[in-house]
Parts: C-alpha cells; sequence; structure tokens
C-alpha cells in the first residue's frame, strides 16, 4: 500500500488588531498555499476574516490569529478574534465580507464559533476538486 505524499501543512499567526495588518495575512497566506490550485480564493476568504476580525469584533487594537491548514483535498482557514459585539454595517446592496467567502464557499463552506472564553472563530473551507 502506498502512502499519500501530501500531508497537512499548517500555519499560525498573531497580528495586531489594525487594518495594515490584513496585508500581511496576505502575504503571509500566499507564501503558505503557494502552488495550490485554490490559493487565490482562500487568500480572499481569508483576507475577508481578518478584515472582519478587526473592524468588526474586540479585536480592533488588540490581536487576532489567523489559522490555515493546507489538506490533500481541501483548505481550511480561520480568523480567531477576541469576540464581543460585531459591529455590522447597514446595508447596501453590495456584498461585503461574509458574503464574498460564502460565494466562495457555499452556503456550508463557512461557520461562525464561539470558544469558552468568548472569542470568535469564523472558519471556511475550501475544496481543490
Amino acid at each position: 500500500m502506498r502512502a499519500d505524499p501530501i500531508t497537512a501543512t499548517c500555519y499560525t499567526g498573531i497580528y495586531p488588531g489594525r487594518a495594515d495588518q490584513v496585508s500581511h495575512v496576505r502575504r503571509a497566506m500566499s507564501r503558505h498555499l503557494a502552488g495550490c490550485p485554490a490559493a487565490d480564493d482562500a487568500i480572499l476568504v481569508v483576507s475577508e476574516l481578518a478584515s472582519n476580525a478587526v473592524v468588526h469584533s474586540s479585536s480592533q487594537g488588540q490581536f487576532f490569529t489567523v489559522r490555515a491548514e493546507r489538506h490533500p483535498g481541501y483548505i481550511w482557514v480561520e480568523a480567531e478574534d477576541l469576540g464581543g459585539p460585531w459591529r455590522c454595517r447597514r446595508r447596501d446592496g453590495r456584498p461585503h465580507g461574509l458574503d464574498v467567502v460564502e460565494a466562495l464557499t457555499g452556503p456550508d463552506g463557512w461557520g461562525v464559533e464561539t470558544t469558552t472564553g468568548g472569542r470568535r472563530v469564523v472558519w471556511a473551507r475550501l475544496d481543490l476538486v
């Protein structure tokens, strides 16, 4: 029996809760996902998740964590923020943050979980096939 040569690779980064850090997240994801067929979509998704952490949570001015796992059949990305009330924008008829995430992953390809410590983890899965 032959073992699959592709194994999961993981990335974790902790970033200051500032808007200028989203470009650092994109660069880190570009390096981590280099050569992966869904890299562009995953980078856009994690960029949206990081932006939401900075703009719409208690991570603003504090910190947030980004994680990515590259598996043989899919990419898993998530952003963990410090929780708190989501600061929602008024609807303007254009897709924003999580609308973009859902367009790329489908309605069952992303979700939001709250940790026992009150932090929020927003995750997304992008299939490679």
